[in-house]
């Protein structure tokens, strides 16, 4: 493949922006040196770079086009709604039609507040647990690997520069599905957490009731339950893993997948959390979240448009079904090639990742490089396999002949060694302290993604 215009772009880029693009997860330094620089168009769960390649595209838009790129019913409402213009002076009627659809469709959901990013939701979820309890202490899940950019989470990472140390001793941890370390953690800070903070499931599902245990907790020692469904949400089922897993939190996140791509989040709770926020107390006010484009028309009627879409088509049920297919097909073609141990498919068929690992059974960096590079030079731009409602199933068998040849590379090089197949350097870790020249050799880092 040729990507001489996607080099060139690179360089631009990297001279105007800081990374070269605006999420880290998208960086160059996270995929191999023979990919795709950018992305030019797409339709379905197809995507064509600058380039004029064409690719299968998993785990779109990091996870957040469900449906489809330029799915069209989602399309043509944003299109109608910015028609009539963005952006007002006072709220749009679709704050309200929104605001109404969202807590209808989350059990146990009484108000709600719509923002951009995950990130200004999460941490006003924790900001209004901060008010509600009077406490300062945040707990959250150790083994859930994102919650915000804000510093109560970027500061418990490698990558901490610029937070003081004051503000990275307010968040302690918890491992998920260990009760153990919830109660060792109400031990050890009495009446001083404000919340517990986690994702409702990340691969493995919860064992020994464990959401639940942790609910009884957090009521037990006055702290407030917080759900991040930012990935879950829309994927696991209609109403959301709390309902998956029946299971009513205090407050949750929503996001990527609301709106198909387009930009809204959304913080939902009970009312008497939430109205802290709202106008209609005496008691002390909460700024909570107050975003200038925070309730876009456009973004909102994409919102609109999409969970009307989730009412009313079986999109959930194809997420299922379609993962199933690429899973039990990749599982298949591992084990024809005899890599069962090195190359592992992991968590629900609604939103698979894999595993690489080297000839010690490590988890290997240099290995899923090669995995991804291998991947793309046969047309599948694959992060994770986190299918979407336009994954067909010519798409799914096409990925699973991709994988199969790709795997022929990965055995090759699990004899002659990596460094002989492997374009370029490894991708590398997000959360490490210090840049490293990607000429630096393979790198020990986790290769789950």
């Amino acid at each position: 493949m040729d990507f001489t215009r996607s080099k060139q772009l690179q360089r631009l880029a990297h001279a105007l922006i800081p990374g070269g693009c605006h999420t880290y997860a998208k960086g160059d330094d996270q995929y191999p040196s023979l990919s795709p620089g950018f992305i030019a168009r797409g339709l379905g769960c197809h995507v064509w770079d600058v380039d004029g390649n064409e690719y299968i595209e998993y785990g779109m838009g990091n996870r957040c086009v469900t449906l489809g790129h330029a799915f069209q019913p989602v399309v043509r409402a944003a299109q109608e709604a910015m028609q009539h213009g963005a952006n007002f002076g006072r709220p749009s009627p679709l704050e309200v039609e929104c605001a109404s659809m969202l807590v209808n469709l989350i059990e146990g959901s009484e108000m709600a507040k719509f923002a951009k990013d995950g990130s200004s939701v999460t941490t006003a979820a924790v900001k209004l647990a901060r008010a509600y309890t009077g406490r300062d202490l945040i707990g959250l899940c150790t083994d859930h690997p994102f919650f915000a950019t804000h510093d109560w989470f970027i500061g418990t990472t490698p990558l901490d520069a610029g937070i003081p140390q004051c503000v990275k001793d307010l968040s302690v941890g918890f491992r998920y599905n260990d009760v153990g370390s919830v109660e060792a953690l109400f031990a050890r800070h009495p009446d001083q957490i404000a919340c517990l903070i986690m994702e409702p499931v990340k691969y493995d599902d919860p064992q020994g009731n464990f959401l639940h245990e942790v609910q009884r907790l957090c009521r037990q020692h006055g702290a407030l339950f917080i759900l991040d469904e930012m990935i879950t949400g829309f994927r696991w089922h209609v109403r959301g893993a709390q309902k998956y897993y029946n299971i009513v939190p205090d407050l949750s996140a929503f996001g990527k997948a609301l709106a198909n791509g387009f930009s809204v989040s959304a913080l939902v709770g009970k009312r008497s959390i939430m109205e802290l926020g709202g106008l209609t107390h005496d008691r002390e006010r909460v700024f909570l979240l107050s975003t200038t484009h925070g309730a876009e028309t456009h973004a909102l009627a994409a919102a609109i448009a999409t969970m009307e879409v989730y009412r009313t088509e079986p999109v959930i049920e194809h997420l299922y079904r379609q993962g199933t297919r690429l899973a039990t097909g990749a599982d298949q073609v591992i084990d024809a090639h005899g890599l069962s141990g090195f190359v592992q498919i992991v968590g629900k068929p609604c939103s698979l990742v894999f595993a690489t690992k080297d000839r010690d059974g490590e988890a290997s960096q240099a290995f899923r490089s090669l995995f991804l590079q291998e991947l793309i030079a046969r047309g599948i731009i694959g992060p994770s396999f986190v299918v979407s409602y336009s994954h067909t199933d010519d798409d799914i068998d096409r990925t699973v002949e991709a994988i199969d040849g790709a795997l022929a590379v990965y055995g090759r090089a699990l004899e002659d060694g990596v460094e002989r197949f492997l374009i370029g350097q490894p991708t590398q870790s997000v959360y490490r302290r210090y840049n490293q020249p990607r000429d630096a050799g393979p790198q020990p880092m986790a290769a789950v993604g």
